[in-house]
This record gives C-alpha cells, structure tokens and sequence, in this order.
C-alpha cells in the first residue's frame, strides 16, 4: 500500500466550477507559495476554460497569468487541462496550432497535460500526446466518464489501451459530472491498475455527493493520484476538500502527511474571498445531477447564460432537456466542448419552445463528424432535422483543416503583437484575442473609457427605445417653437406629431412591427404621434455578440442593398460560446445594416432593416 498523492485544482477547475471561472490572477499570486509549500503532487492552474474567460472577461492575457504562477513555484509541477484537439477551445484544430500551443505551454512552465477528448475518439487524441512526448512532459491520457447503454468498462479499458499505445504517462478517470458511483471505481480503477502498469488518477466533482466515498472506494482499488480543492472552493459542483480527505487519511498508510496549518491558511484567504466577492452557493447537492448528467463548471455557465437570456426561472426545464438531446446525439460524455453544444441546444429547445427551431453551427458540425465518432448512433430523423442531406465525415477530423499559424500570423496586424503566444491566442479566439489585443494597445485612459462603453451597450435599450428617444426629442421641440404639426422621415421611419386639445388621443407610436406608448411631454395637451415604417426588420432571437462575417479574414455574409434568398445566412450571433447563423425568413433586400461589428446585442434588437422581394 502506499501514500496518495493530491491534486490541487483550486486555481483551474475549483473555480470555474463555483464562480464561472471569474478569479483574477491577481487574487491567485497572494498564495501561489503557500500552496507550493503544502507538497501536491500538482497545482492545475491553467487549461480549460482559463484560456478564454480571461480574454472575454477579465482583460488579462492567459499567458501571462501562466509565467507569473510559474516563476512563484519551485517544488511542485504545474499542471493543465487540454483539450486535444480542440486544444483550449471548442471545435476541432488543425496539428500545426495544436504542436504550435503545446510548445509554448510547455517553455512557459506547464509540466503535466491532461489530455482529454470529448467522445473519447483517439484521432482527437494522438497528435496531443505526440506532441506532449516531443516536449519531454508529461502526457497524462483521460478517460471520460458517463452513464449510457454504450459506456461499459470494457469501453473504457478499450479507449485506455489506445491511449496507452500513443505513449501516454499517466491515465486519469475524469468523473466531470460527480455521477461516478463508489463500486464503480473500485471496479474501474481495479481493472486499469490490473492491466496497465503507468499510474491510474481519479478526478470527480462532488455535485452528487458520492465523490469522497468513491476516492476512498478508488484508494482501495490501488488509485495513486486524486484531485481535491480547498474547503471554500471545494463540494458541489467543484471536487471534494483536501480537508476532507486529509482528515480521513490521517494515520492510515495513505496518509499523505500535509500541514493542516498551512492548508487552513490557504482556505483562510479563499474563505476571504468568497466573502469579498458574495459568492454563495445554492445547494451543496445537485438531486438531479445522475438523471442529467451536467459536469460542474455547466452548470454554473447554464444558470448565467440563462439569466443573461432573461430566463433564468428555466433551469429546471433545460435540465429535463438535456439528457433526451445527449441521448439524440447518441449519448456524448457532457464535458467540453460537447457539453456546451449539448447545452446550448438544449437552452434553444427551452427558449424558442420548439425543438431544434435553432441549430447552432457547433451542433450541425458535430452531426456532420466533424468533432469526432459519436459514441452511440444518431437517429436518421434527428440527423436530417439537423443537417439535412449533407455528408457525415468518417475521417480524422483535423485531416480536413489547413494549416492555422501562417494565416494567423498573416491575418493579425503587426502593431497588435507583443509576442508569438499572441499569434496563437488569435488563430485560437480570433475575434475575443484581436478585441483584448486592440485594448491592450490603447492608452489607459481610452482602455477605462472602452470599459464604461461596454459596461453602457451591455445595459443599453434597444433600437426600438432608441426610436422612442428620437420622437420625444421631436415632440420637446414643437412644444418649444410652438409647432402643432410636424413631419419626419428618415431612412425607413416616417414620423408625423399633431398637437392639440384634450379631444386628440393620447400619446401613440405605430409601425409594421411595434406598437409603442410615449408619455406626453407635459401635462396640459395631448399630443398624438403616427410612425410608419415601409421596412422589415430581422431581430436577435438571443442575447449575445453580433458578427457580420464568418471570421475575421472572411467577407460579410451580407452587405447593403444585397438580395439574400429564404433561408440565407445574413449574419451570426455568438451566444453560450456558441455561434449561431441567423438566416433570413424571406427573400429580401438589405436596406440597412443597424448593428456594428462585433458588439453585444439584446433579445429582440434589430439587427437589419429589409424590404421584402414581391414577385
């Protein structure tokens, strides 16, 4: 028998379970060396969804938070949670990126990478172990865990024994969802450990609160490693507290002799800022969670993408959706990226009230195959909803790309680079990199004005409210000149304001489309207001970001005064990190383009302003 070894994932998935992945670099450093000190076998500090939250929404440069976190430790390896193939993000990348990414992630201090892939499909992992080999890292191989009638422990011995043939380190068991029951890692652990002689890690959430009694179950099994949090950052959707486990160690053979001093000093500043930051929990078990299946860091991103959608009274219902999409979509393990395109289709299903009325790209590309092999059969019917007759790829995904780094490099102008990670964060994220990028370059002042500019959209009326300003600027000035009759037209408004007596009907704006109240500008008379619009609009079926054109280096969908057909993509809104192509219901012309590039719209914004093509 022998002494545990822990993983502390505090710094990566401890908080991008429980806070949206929203801790700052700057609260991390404080204490980097005190959680060096404690002697885990590794800190997880980077990977996953660290990558890309900084550069969305906390304007910091994911690279650099690695070189600060490496450069204040000396005795423990930093570790990071990659993707394979879909490296940081959340669809399939072409070799060149991923060796270009694995590569600086290695000179920038990362010493272990848990690869993992999605559907468990050892085409999306190969090239990422390889790579990891040529570094001279560590290349730890993942076996995704769920609950369906394709996943058996056979299956699963199946994918490690690929895994194993790629050269890989170590094997992880990665219970993402907390639904891991204790017999089934003995079982698990037992038959990896019996076959296979590279060391077995057990990562699980604690959402259904079976996690500690499987580690226990995991350490009887001969289990060498496992992953823990610290006590304000641990239980629910996050791992189980290193506290816990310490303390049910304590005087046994697997005992692994922290400092409980130092561990509380840790927790101490964590429990610090909870506090700081009022982030509560709403329940320490998930009931629900064996039934659908959601990993920890889902759940949290569901619940705010459905508030940012104005539902956020519709949890409950996505939760009962989602499992009947998974088992649609022939049953994927939900961790990322298919837990957002399971996800994401399932909020549409809830919101539109009409399954599959919205397919996202990423949806209609993982039915193609181009994700990967799913692990059970997709219905014809649901295949043909989804992407009609378009072919179903059997070969390695990655085969079909080119290369990305050249382009990149091509594409990004020269002024936004500081550094070659900078090239590729962009081939990455190409929009999120080149915004934080043009932001980085501006002078402080402009940065804090950009800040209260987005602060400003995110709250802003629509464009509708924006027309209702526009008439009660009118209606002021002809109470001010003393105007009883006023016409108005631009582009596709007509405004006409009579004012008179009590005998006028109160105060309305109408057009095609909306029907709005102006309260009167004063008490005395009642002014009666006509709009009429000649044009259509196209709207945001959802909150999110407004892009004209497919990427960066790409021309726009559409353009003013083009004729798009029915069924036409004219523009996509990213939404749930997924991108959504708008289409138009009607053959039409574009006669106005309303939104700017790359900015956040509200549900129901218009978007375009068209002019139906009557035959």
């Amino acid at each position: 028998m022998k002494e545990i070894k822990i993983m502390d994932t505090t710094l990566r998935d401890g908080h991008q379970s429980l806070w949206a992945t929203r801790m700052r670099t700057a609260e991390m450093l404080p204490i980097i060396n005190q959680l060096d000190r404690v002697g885990y076998w590794s800190l997880e500090t980077w990977g996953g969804a660290t990558f890309d939250v900084p550069l969305r929404f906390l304007d910091e440069d994911p690279w650099e938070r690695l070189y600060e976190l490496r450069k204040r430790t000396e005795n423990t390896q930093l570790q990071m949670l990659l993707r394979g193939q879909n490296i940081v993000g959340y669809r399939i990348y072409p070799d060149d990126l991923l060796q270009a990414f694995i590569e600086r992630a290695a000179k920038g201090g990362i010493d272990v990478f848990r690869i993992f892939d999605a559907l468990n499909d050892i085409r999306n992992l190969a090239a990422a172990i390889r790579f990891v080999k040529e570094t001279g890292k560590h290349a730890q191989g993942t076996i995704c865990y769920t609950i369906s009638p394709v996943h058996t422990i056979d299956q699963y011995l199946k994918s490690a024994r690929e895994q194993v043939a790629e050269g890989i380190d170590s094997i992880c068991i990665k219970d993402m969802a907390g639904i891991l029951a204790p017999d089934v890692a003995y079982k698990l652990v037992a038959a990896l450990k019996n076959e296979f002689s590279i060391p077995v890690h057990l990562h699980c959430h604690a959402s259904s609160g079976m996690a500690v009694v499987a580690y226990l179950k995991a350490i009887e099994a001969g289990v060498d490693i496992i992953d823990c949090a610290h006590a304000p950052l641990a239980g629910y959707t996050s791992q189980p507290a290193v506290e816990t486990l310490v303390a049910l160690l304590a005087g046994t053979e697997h005992d692994p002799r922290f400092d409980l001093e130092l561990i509380e000093e840790i927790s101490q500043y964590l429990a610090d800022l909870v506090t700081k930051w009022k982030m509560t929990r709403d329940a320490a078990i998930d009931r629900t969670v064996i039934a659908h299946q959601i990993p920890g860091g889902m759940t949290t991103n569901l619940s705010r993408q459905l508030q940012e959608q104005g539902a956020a009274d519709r949890l409950a219902e996505v939760l009962e959706e989602v499992p009947l999409v998974r088992a649609e979509l022939g049953y994927p393990p939900l961790v990322t990226p298919t837990s957002q395109i399971i996800g994401a289709q399932a909020v549409f299903n809830v919101l539109t009230g009409e399954r599959y009325k919205i397919v996202p790209q990423e949806v209609q590309d993982y039915v193609k195959g181009l994700y990967g092999r799913p692990p059970g059969p997709i219905s014809d019917e649901i295949r043909a909803k989804i992407i009609g007759d378009a072919e179903v790829v059997m070969i390695r995904p990655a085969d079909l790309l080119e290369p990305a780094m050249k382009r990149a490099r091509q594409e990004l102008p020269p002024e936004l680079i500081d550094k070659e990670e900078d090239i590729i964060s962009y081939a990455i994220f190409p929009e999120i990199a080149r915004r934080f990028f043009e932001r980085r370059h501006k002078p402080s002042t402009e940065r804090g004005e950009r800040e209260e500019e987005m602060n400003e959209t995110k709250d802003s009326p629509s464009v509708n409210s924006n027309a209702t300003k526009v008439i009660r600027e009118l209606i002021e000035l002809t109470i001010k000149n003393n105007i009883t009759e006023l016409e108005w037209e631009h582009a596709d408004t007509k405004v006409k304001i009579r004012r008179g007596g009590s005998a006028l009907p109160p105060v309305v704006v109408s057009s095609a489309t909306t029907a709005e109240s102006v309260s009167p500008v004063v008490q005395t008379e009642t002014i009666a207001v006509e709009r009429a619009t000649k044009y259509e609009e196209i709207t945001a079926p959802l909150v999110g970001i407004f892009y004209r054109r497919p990427a960066p280096d790409q021309p726009p969908f559409v353009e003013q005064g083009d004729i798009v057909k029915t069924g036409q993509t004219v523009c996509i809104v990213e939404a749930m990190k997924l991108k959504n192509e708008i289409q138009a219901k009607k053959e039409c012309r574009i006669m106005e383009i309303v939104v700017d590039n790359a900015t956040p719209v509200e549900y129901g914004q218009v978007l375009f302003r068209v002019e139906p093509i009557t035959k």
